[in-house]
């Protein structure tokens, strides 16, 4: 079975970082040995990360059926954590071949709220530490998710966790790209040959009912959504995962119910 080599070494990394999360599939052969029934993608990253042993379900039964209906279930526990969610979802399109839009239907929940989870696997392995300690939520995560550098995504993880930042402060830090992300200070004027000292730098702050009408259209949209103002016109962003959700967000926003 071929896999992506770029997914394989983040794995690696994640793996290396926080442990295998779910375990593999294995049934109990005659001879004594073990044959794996799923979980291929995670055991070759771990042997990656140096893992001398993983964790694994034995499974007597040939029946694939309740093996997926197993893990389906067990995605209904109450005390999941964000990264144990998401594995359990790559999970079921790994070692079943489903798509985002069959693992939905299976769990009861929407397919973009399956494609958002699934990018959690997709931050640095020092952020799903940081997630899997609880030091970040996944609120934090997903906030974090709204900038595509890795290097920054950290840097913003690291001063969140250090300094106790909201959920919303980490999007503003984001929003507002241009500012002072390692000191938040800047020199006063007339420093330098002048003078010495610094100030705070003042946040650029999002007018007034902004965030909450941001907050409003993500939810209704069930999509990442940003919006940004400036003194005579704004700019809004949503995300999708792929052609099927941009076509859910087409019929949303008409207002109007797909075709057969």
């Amino acid at each position: 079975m071929h896999f992506d080599e770029e997914s394989l070494t983040e794995l690696s990394a994640s793996i290396r970082e926080i442990g295998v999360l779910q375990p593999l599939l294995v049934r109990l052969l005659s001879d004594g040995s073990y044959q794996l029934i799923a979980g291929e993608r995670r055991l070759r990253a771990a042997k990656r990360a140096g893992l001398t042993s993983v964790p694994a379900i034995v499974k007597t039964t040939d029946d694939m059926s309740s093996v997926e209906q197993a893990l389906v279930e067990n995605l209904h526990r109450q005390d999941l954590a964000p990264l144990e969610e998401a594995s359990a979802y790559q999970q079921l399109i790994d070692d079943f071949s489903l798509t985002h839009d069959a693992v939905a239907k299976r769990v009861g929940k929407s397919r973009s709220s399956i494609s958002n989870s699934l990018r959690l696997l997709g931050l640095p392995a020092a952020i799903q530490a940081f997630l899997a300690d609880g030091k970040l939520s996944a609120g934090h995560a997903k906030a974090l998710l709204g900038t595509p550098d890795r290097a920054f995504q950290e840097q913003l993880a690291r001063r969140a966790v250090t300094e106790g930042w909201s959920v919303r402060a980490v999007e503003e830090a984001i929003r507002d790209r241009g500012g002072d992300i390692d000191t938040g200070e800047r020199e006063k004027p007339g420093t330098g040959t002048q003078g010495t000292g610094t100030e705070t730098k003042p946040r650029k702050l999002p007018p007034a009912g902004l965030l909450e009408l941001e907050s409003r259209i993500s939810e209704y949209l069930d999509t990442r959504v940003s919006v940004k103002m400036s003194a005579k016109k704004g700019a809004i962003t949503v995300e999708f995962a792929g052609l099927e959700d941009l076509e859910r967000l087409y019929y949303l926003m008409m207002g109007v119910q797909p075709s057969d």
